[in-house]
């Protein structure tokens, strides 16, 4: 097959910086497009890429799946763009496209399994794939999404992760006007969580530790703030919440949150990955049909629901915009929770 060689940012191993490396892109092919990448949001799980904090990474990886840019290249079948047209790609590439899951516009739960925008398995080169801390990206019609053009461009790129991963529960649990739905964690998840269930109609709550947070939060769409460390706020919570969006990417005690919910609530983790600990008490869920759930990104067609959306409600990430030769540094701030909301690498930098 023919490719083309690309510039691009990324590391050789778990302990090396990202550098400038070159990676190929596949000729397009009849239903390929074709993307030249303008921005590129930053996610905590480029870093955990990155550095093999989950394990399974593949070298040389190159991150970024929070991709907008401009079609610059269509197959002979595209249908759906035309080239000039703004696109976006998120955190999904492929699936098989036949199963229960991908039939039901659930490709994220695909049964044979998904292929990630970065570290997937790559069917039309072999090895595995590159993510859109690139020049450009190829991707199938069928996994590039439309972003509404009355939006700022660089503050659209995390709604292709952080966006779609807080609307999908959103949805999936029907919040709308007389839901009350809370958000733990106010990073890039979070923020985004509190803007979209507010413009959903919800009364919206953020659980936080500390009330250095509580102006933020109500400039992004909550209506309450608990300080979750205060024994009294979290009493006077008890029963109030329908749904509880978790947005912290690392282990805590989820227990004091149930009491919170109400009856037939569920808490939903988005942002944590592996066993809890402190374990789980199920006595407050049985005593009151209380749910501890998961939510993974979205399907192509929820994120495109989600991208409309937000053009009719006018609704972007908060963005700081880096230079790609700053993201190790960006890195180590992501840690510290130095940054408000997201990085977003303006990736005409990556030219210079």
């Amino acid at each position: 097959m023919n490719t083309t060689q690309v510039k691009a940012f990324g590391t050789e191993s778990a302990e090396a910086d990202l550098k400038e490396v070159n990676i190929n892109r596949r000729e397009v092919l009849a239903k390929d497009i074709e993307i030249e990448i303008l921005y590129c949001g930053v996610c905590h799980s480029d870093l955990h890429t990155a550095r093999n904090d989950w394990g399974g990474t593949m070298y040389p990886a190159v991150p970024g799946h929070e991709i907008v840019g401009r079609i610059s290249k269509i197959g002979s079948d595209v249908t759906k763009f035309k080239v000039g047209d703004l696109a976006g790609v998120g955190c999904l590439v492929d699936s098989c496209q036949t199963c229960d899951s991908c039939k039901n516009d659930l490709e994220q739960y695909c049964s044979n399994g998904w292929v990630g925008t970065y570290n997937g398995q790559d069917k039309h080169l072999g090895g595995h794939t590159f993510g859109g801390y690139s020049e450009k990206v190829v991707v199938d019609e069928n996994f590039v999404l439309k972003v509404p053009t009355n939006l700022d461009l660089a503050a659209v790129a995390p709604l292709l992760c952080a966006g779609i991963t807080t609307w999908s529960p959103l949805r999936h649990w029907k919040v709308g006007k007389g839901s009350k739905v809370a958000v733990v964690g106010l990073g890039g998840l979070g923020h985004m969580a509190l803007k979209l269930a507010n413009a959903l109609g919800a009364e919206v709550t953020l659980f936080s530790r500390t009330p250095d947070k509580i102006q933020d939060a109500k400039d992004l769409g909550a209506h309450n703030v608990v300080i979750s460390t205060d024994q009294d706020q979290m009493k006077a919570a008890t029963g109030k919440f329908d749904l509880i969006i978790d947005t912290v990417p690392s282990i805590h005690d989820i227990n004091p949150y149930i009491n919170t919910l109400n009856y037939s609530g569920t808490l939903v983790l988005v942002g944590y990955l592996g066993p809890l600990d402190p374990f789980l008490n199920t006595v407050p869920m049985i005593m009151g049909r209380k749910s501890v759930a998961g939510s993974l990104i979205g399907g192509i067609a929820e994120t495109q629901e989600m991208l409309d959306f937000c053009g009719e409600h006018n609704i972007v990430s908060e963005i700081e915009i880096i230079r790609m030769h700053n993201i190790n540094e960006s890195y180590e701030r992501m840690l510290k929770s130095d940054v408000k909301y997201r990085f977003v690498i303006d990736m005409e930098s990556l030219k210079s």
